[in-house]
């Protein structure tokens, strides 16, 4: 039976989904244990109202929360003060995140020697307003057959679906400016992308491109972007200033792996790895 608590439950059904029925604060409360633990090296700042540890809990929280920042800051104030008493003032809280948003590096799966990489187009602003606003960073460009105003985001997934890099460019870059991004993985992983990542000028020895209905199991990275996409609502964003869409990348990407590796990624009886965020979904 489902423990009750102000807070509602994130798993309906523990059987099914492998994780442990838990109410918010017991999610938040595991969330931090695992975030603390990677961080033991970290220091605070003598000035600092937050431990990193929460501060990085906070942000994994507002990526998978999937909401405006005013409404996180509501929605966290409101219901978990308690577990955060010295929660900053919200843009100043919001600040810190920018600074630190390094941080959300460490969290980066180890590739394999299997790897897929893929953009994923992120709305920013209704393409009628493009231009109005000097501070706008995002550029104009083609995602799903239809034109939008924002950013690109290309992400490098190894082969059990946990996210190994990523970097963001204007929506009106083509796969080909991602190209650093696959230098890295040089001689370590082989990459699989769709005809998009192809370049006249040539290719990387370490990029494979697949034609439509060719490897098949490049599903895993479309499956991945749905998850964020369904979840953390990475589809549109409302950022206006690039340091802070970054960093809200970083946190998506830090958010997911950990996520998905709640229970350890154990495998089915066919050997398959299923992966689901969806019980996690605030």
């Amino acid at each position: 039976m489902d423990r009750v608590y102000s807070g509602k439950c994130l798993t309906k059904n523990a059987f099914t989904t492998g994780v442990p029925t838990m109410t918010q604060e017991d999610f938040i409360t595991d969330l931090f244990s695992r975030v603390d633990d990677r961080m033991l090296d970290v220091p605070k700042h003598p000035q600092a109202a937050l431990w990193p540890s929460e501060l990085v809990t906070l942000g994994l929280l507002f990526a998978i929360k999937g909401v405006s920042e005013r409404a996180f800051y509501r929605w966290i104030s409101q219901n978990h003060l308690a577990l955060f008493p010295r929660l900053p003032e919200r843009t100043r809280f919001f600040r810190r995140l920018k600074t630190h948003w390094k941080l959300t590096l460490r969290f980066l799966a180890k590739p394999s020697l299997l790897g897929l990489v893929d953009s994923y187009g992120i709305e920013l602003i209704h393409p009628v307003r493009r231009g109005r606003s000097a501070q706008q960073f995002g550029g104009a460009g083609i995602s799903n057959h239809r034109w939008i105003a924002g950013a690109k985001w290309c992400v490098v997934v190894n082969h059990l679906g946990e996210i190994t890099g990523w970097v963001w460019a204007p929506a009106n870059a083509h796969d080909t400016w991602f190209r650093p991004l696959l230098d890295v993985f040089d001689d370590r992983t082989v990459l699989f992308s769709d005809t998009g990542f192809h370049s006249a000028q040539g290719d990387p020895a370490n990029l494979k491109i697949c034609h439509r209905g060719e490897r098949n199991d490049r599903m895993l990275i479309e499956t991945v972007l749905s998850m964020l996409t369904v979840v953390c609502h990475t589809k549109k964003m409302r950022h206006r200033l690039a340091e802070y869409f970054q960093t809200h990348l970083g946190l998506i990407a830090a958010a997911f792996n950990v996520l998905i590796g709640w229970v350890g990624l154990p495998p089915n009886e066919d050997g398959f790895v299923p992966l689901s965020i969806a019980e996690f979904s605030l």
